[in-house]
């Protein structure tokens, strides 16, 4: 028998994809595992067409935190006028009030110098940082910021999955953006709420439009919540 396992984003890459259908036995057999299933196999899975087996719920038995919206003009706007919208500074206050690590997700790696700009003048008390692909110093940053060191981290999706941050909240700027489909939304959303001491941290989708992605997106994390606490997996 021979066993394969992928640890890279599978999702939206057709080469990926390719190369396990190649090395798989004939007459083998896949399994899939994710956080984030696409639509495509969201629809197999209620049709009975996928076998599948649903895990909704966290080890500590809490509820995925739900994103709020907030309403902000496109980012790119917001940097020319050189200004952050109220409603999202007021947000951004009340996470670091709580002491929260600030996961701040952005759709363009040209938006994260400016925004580092505003937000510096904005929050001088504490550590700001940006990080990208193209950033050498991403792991340090990284590290920094999982240390508490680094408050509040702009990146890009990047970050959106294999990073545990315990104390964390997360916003997403331009969640209307069309890079940011349902499955990248649940997985931004997804750094929050990790650990048992907060589980319910903060989930902000900041955009000027309300998009059905957004909405998909958390239609999935209510529905996930929902069959926890039907099955009685939930705590609270």
């Amino acid at each position: 028998m021979r066993i394969v396992i992928y640890g890279f984003p599978y999702h939206n890459d057709p080469m990926l994809d390719y190369a396990a259908r190649q090395v798989c036995k004939p007459g083998g057999r896949f399994i899939l595992l994710s956080a984030t299933p696409p639509a495509e196999l969201q629809r197999h899975a209620r049709s009975g067409r996928l076998p599948h087996a649903r895990v909704p719920v966290r080890f500590h038995g809490h509820p995925l935190p739900v994103p709020r919206h907030i309403r902000m003009p496109p980012l790119h706007r917001c940097l020319k006028q050189g200004r952050i919208p109220a409603g999202l500074r007021s947000a951004l206050q009340r996470s670091l009030d709580r002491k929260a690590q600030i996961f701040l997700f952005v759709s363009r790696i040209a938006h994260i110098e400016g925004l580092l700009q505003l937000l510096r003048r904005m929050f001088p008390e504490i550590s700001i940082e940006g990080t990208s692909s193209q950033d050498p110093g991403r792991a340090e940053k990284v590290l920094k910021f999982r240390d508490g060191t680094i408050s509040l981290l702009v990146t890009t999706t990047i970050l959106e999955r294999g990073v545990t941050v315990p104390h964390s909240d997360v916003f997403i700027l331009d969640a209307d953006s069309g890079l940011f489909d349902e499955a990248a939304l649940v997985q931004m959303a997804g750094r929050a709420g990790r650990s048992k001491d907060d589980p319910a941290g903060n989930v902000i989708f900041a955009s000027a439009e309300w998009t059905r992605s957004q909405r998909a997106a958390i239609s999935q994390i209510r529905s996930m919540n929902a069959i926890a606490r039907r099955q009685g997996y939930l705590k609270s």
